[in-house]
């Protein structure tokens, strides 16, 4: 199966870019470093990432380490460079040795045996430094395939000078969320309270999960088996919520992350951004902000109160490729470049990266910082650690990328009146299982 399944991935990777592209992007590239190498004896490792930053923290890596040196690229952004990463799985080289992966691709690079199992390097010794959820995402089975180092927890920031006009509390549960829409659109507000994006991805996911959506089963240690059931009835329920929303004109449907939508974001047609731990670095980056706008964050709006529900939105890890030809060293770059205080303050306050190394999620700096865009508030003492430390983990499918295109087909659909929710997801369910089948899945 495995071998089926990595013909099918490889063919959807390679149609953008082909072999010879490929040649200045790793394998020989070691010597074509974007930073500089300190110690010319060192073992060197080639890195994919494309973090803000980064080569700051390279360079802290490399004056502190003498029996190994960092060999930075950066061969793009999420998909562009998965592309690249696919096409030199399928000719055998031009990988880096280690690179970074967003924790939902894991399992589709670990069932092409891309990835190195990390439990054989001795990364139990430093599994005590992340919060629960952070490793599970990272792990499958007995296996760990990566090093967390940012993470997504959601929360909620909102505009307050527009809640107060309209004398409108921050929402602390959907219900209420909802009161608050319908209160804006009864004074004539010349905005929404939010938007619902159809291409949200892990965005609408997390929704589903905070209701206890639990759409994929899956083991690496079983790579033939799968289990899908993304047309569960808490999925159903929320989707039901929006669904509403939509129709009685609470809420837009802007795509998410469009030059249109960051004009939203900033002009105040969005009252609410419901955003992960990186929205603030995402929305205080964007152009044309208003200055007089009033910023403040929240914990994002639950179905029950008296029992919240932590999910997370996004995240990155570090991952040692079996192209690494020094397995011992490329663990130790995973493991440790983002395992230092210094390297990152560096993550926080120049790239604005929220930490799962624990030793700077629990410190006292990061608790207490003070941000000026949101008024001086302690965003993550009052929002984002509680959330992060209460997200307890998810598992992702092997095809990740094709079930969110597949959810975006279908949310785009009940959002143009082609369907409801219900037949939305039951024809998601429909299609994903249809898609396993044909790749040689066994369905639980």
């Amino acid at each position: 199966m495995k071998s089926k399944t990595s013909r099918v991935f490889a063919a959807t990777s390679i149609a953008a870019l082909s072999i010879a592209g490929l040649a200045a992007c790793g394998g020989e590239t070691a010597a074509n470093c974007t930073n500089d190498i300190l110690k010319d004896d060192a073992t060197q490792v080639s890195v994919w990432a494309w973090y803000p930053a980064f080569e700051q923290v390279v360079d802290h890596f490399n004056e502190t380490h003498d029996d190994v040196q960092v060999c930075w690229t950066n061969a793009g952004q999420g998909n562009d460079q998965y592309t690249k990463f696919s096409t030199a799985i399928e000719a055998g080289s031009g990988a880096p040795d280690v690179i970074m992966l967003e924790a939902e691709v894991l399992s589709s690079f670990s069932i092409r045996d891309a990835l190195t199992d990390l439990s054989e390097y001795g990364v139990a010794d430093i599994a005590g430094n992340y919060t629960e959820g952070a490793w599970s995402d990272v792990s499958s089975g007995d296996a760990v395939y990566a090093v967390p180092v940012d993470g997504g927890p959601m929360g909620m920031l909102y505009r307050q000078d527009i809640l107060d006009e309209y004398d409108i509390a921050p929402p602390k549960t959907w219900d209420e969320f909802q009161a608050a829409a319908e209160k804006l659109q009864s004074e004539d507000a010349p905005g929404v309270l939010a938007n619902f994006p159809t291409n949200g991805r892990a965005f609408n996911q997390a929704l589903f999960a905070q209701a206890g959506s639990t759409p994929w089963e899956y083991d690496s240690a079983n790579p033939q088996e799968i289990g899908i059931e993304v047309n569960d009835q808490a999925s159903k329920d929320v989707l039901n919520y929006w669904q509403g929303l939509v129709e009685d004109d609470l809420v837009s449907t802007d795509d998410a992350f469009t030059a249109d939508y960051n004009t939203k974001l900033v002009d105040g047609t969005y009252a609410i951004y419901l955003a992960a731990a990186w929205g603030p670095g995402y929305l205080q980056g964007l152009s044309d902000t208003d200055p007089e706008a009033e910023w403040r964050a929240a914990p994002l709006p639950q179905w029950d109160e008296a029992n919240p529900v932590q999910v997370n939105w996004g995240g990155s890890t570090f991952a040692v490729t079996e192209q690494a030809d020094d397995k011992e060293a490329a663990a130790t770059v995973a493991k440790e470049i983002f395992g230092t205080e210094e390297a990152w303050k560096i993550g926080i306050e120049e790239a604005a990266l929220f930490p799962l190394w624990t030793p700077m999620l629990e410190s006292d700096y990061f608790r207490d910082l003070e941000y000026e865009f949101f008024g001086g508030q302690k965003i993550n003492d009052e929002v984002f650690l509680d959330s992060a430390q209460g997200y307890e983990g998810f598992t992702f499918s092997p095809f990740q990328n094709y079930a969110y295109d597949q959810l975006t087909e279908q949310l785009f659909a009940m959002t143009d009146g082609e369907k409801d929710a219900d037949a939305a997801l039951d024809d998601l369910q429909t299609s994903l299982e249809k898609y396993a089948a044909e790749q040689g899945f066994t369905q639980k």
